[in-house]
């Protein structure tokens, strides 16, 4: 789902109002915004439980912060950058309490798809790195431009560009894409348009 033009000056208006003591401004936005934050931090962390709670306390920043924030129109990047720090934090916070239990379970080994299965898109976004699948959710799915994506990430736009591209070359592969009886990528310097 891209994000348009008339939903982000929408979206500013909104802030706008939110800025000028509006409740029920703020109330219309957590409307257009929590599903599209919750979809995004789903796809980032994977498990549904987790990605509530990263956009609950998402949401909470956001909302003690938004009257600060000077620019409306930076609202998107804002937002998912506080997004990306709780759903960073609850990795983190995964990882710790995974290594505390290692002992108490058996190894789940992930592996990777062989070319003759056939996989979905959440389980080819599930074999990205976090960095790549970051950025392709962002970019694909939430339609962020590559400068709003280093805003968010806090990375330079040159390696937004070459996230995107490893995790699109990915996406393709674990898609079966690049296979015998797909059609060829004609655009070899497709990435350049990003």
């Amino acid at each position: 789902m891209q994000y348009s033009d008339s939903e982000r000056i929408f979206d500013e208006l909104l802030l706008t109002r939110i800025q000028a003591g509006d409740r029920r401004a703020g109330e219309r936005l957590a409307a257009r915004w929590y599903p599209r934050l919750m979809r995004t931090a789903y796809r980032l962390l994977r498990d549904e439980d987790q990605a509530q709670i990263a956009v609950q306390e998402a949401w909470a920043s956001i909302c003690k912060g938004w009257r600060g924030l000077r620019s409306p129109n930076r609202f998107p990047a804002w937002a998912y950058t506080i997004l990306h720090r709780r759903c960073a934090d609850r990795i983190r916070w995964n990882q710790r309490d995974r290594g505390r239990h290692a002992a108490d379970r058996e190894s789940d080994h992930q592996v990777p798809p062989r070319a003759e299965d056939k996989v979905t898109i959440g389980q080819a976004f599930d074999l990205l790195t976090q960095d790549h699948r970051v950025a392709a959710t962002l970019y694909f799915s939430e339609g962020l431009t590559v400068k709003e994506i280093a805003s968010v990430t806090g990375v330079a736009a040159g390696t937004v560009k070459s996230r995107l591209f490893h995790a699109r070359k990915q996406l393709k592969a674990a898609l079966g894409e690049d296979q015998e009886g797909s059609p060829p990528d004609n655009k070899e310097n497709e990435d350049d348009e990003i």
